[in-house]
């Protein structure tokens, strides 16, 4: 399998063989339930769709109660679709957990960045001010300046860094060193920081050599 959801815990520390201290994630993976198989035949692509977290039928409509029945589980919070590259065979229902995973391995972790709200582009695209001034606006140091020109384009380029909506945007950090495994906990740690605030969904995805 190639990867799993997740849950946000928290960040703490792991002290190496060598005694350096490590920053740290603390992940909830899975455990989740397969509550659909994908394949060429019936779908034109292998994939495998994973779903985490339960919650109450009055919180699911009754397409959902009727989906997850299928797979013999309650309705989920999350589900997300993962590709089946390798064709391994999986069935419908059936769990995954953190035992996918070894320690040593690396994953690339996907999540939903802190969202920042609207924001100016010092803090949004890092524009630095006149001379990386940091304070006073006597002449509009801090300023985002100029955005287009006059008789040609007579209009603004699009994607051009103005200030706006910061954060709240889908991240994956990659090379993650899984730390230690506690498989009775389906906790995962993982060297490092990853996107999102605690209790936000993530996913894990292996990577293979």
């Amino acid at each position: 399998m190639a990867g799993i959801i997740g849950k946000k815990i928290g960040m703490t520390s792991v002290f190496s063989v060598e005694g350096k201290n490590i920053p740290c994630t603390v992940i909830e993976a899975g455990p989740c339930v397969i509550t659909q198989v994908k394949t060429v035949e019936t779908d034109g692509y292998d994939a495998l769709q994973l779903a985490y977290d339960d919650k109450k039928d009055k919180h699911a409509t009754k397409a959902e109660i009727g989906h997850f029945k299928k797979a013999g589980t309650n309705p989920k919070r999350k589900v997300v679709e993962f590709k089946n590259t390798y064709q391994e065979e999986f069935v419908l229902g059936q769990e995954i957990d953190v035992n996918i995973f070894q320690e040593n391995d690396f994953v690339d972790v996907d999540g939903v960045s802190k969202g920042k709200g609207f924001q100016g582009v010092v803090k949004r695209h890092k524009f630095s001010g006149v001379n990386d001034a940091t304070h006073g606006q006597h002449n509009r140091l801090r300023a985002p300046g100029s955005v287009g020109a006059s008789s040609w384009p007579s209009r603004v380029f699009k994607g051009m860094r103005m200030a706006g909506r910061d954060g709240g945007k889908t991240v994956t950090i990659e090379n993650l060193l899984i730390v230690k495994i506690i498989p009775e906990q389906n906790l995962i740690v993982v060297k490092g920081s990853v996107p999102g605030a605690k209790g936000s969904y993530l996913m894990l995805r292996k990577q293979w050599n």
